[in-house]
């Protein structure tokens, strides 16, 4: 069931239509305000479209950066998992 949620993001109201849990949303939402807040403050001048491009590349690189962090995780898990295999067919 999509529930109507309202949120703020740089000063700007969004009625969001979402399934996920309303504190979810909210929480996302204040991820997104606080990123451009960080960026306008560093570039007082730019307008909120720049400011909001610039956001949405700052959270997608730290989203990249994480998806390369779970996947050495994973290749990590998967050789420790291989050697605790091979332990096991040497007993």
């Amino acid at each position: 069931m999509d529930t109507k949620i309202h949120v703020e993001i740089y000063g700007q109201q969004y009625q969001i239509k979402a399934g996920a849990d309303p504190e979810y949303i909210q929480n996302v939402a204040r991820y997104v305000d606080m990123k451009m807040r960080e960026i306008a403050s560093s570039l007082p001048t730019v307008d909120s479209l720049k400011i909001a491009v610039l956001a949405a590349l700052n959270i997608t690189d730290e989203y990249f950066q994480l998806k390369l962090q779970n996947r050495d995780v994973d290749r990590e898990l998967e050789r420790r998992t291989e050697a605790m295999n091979q332990i096991l067919d040497s007993i």
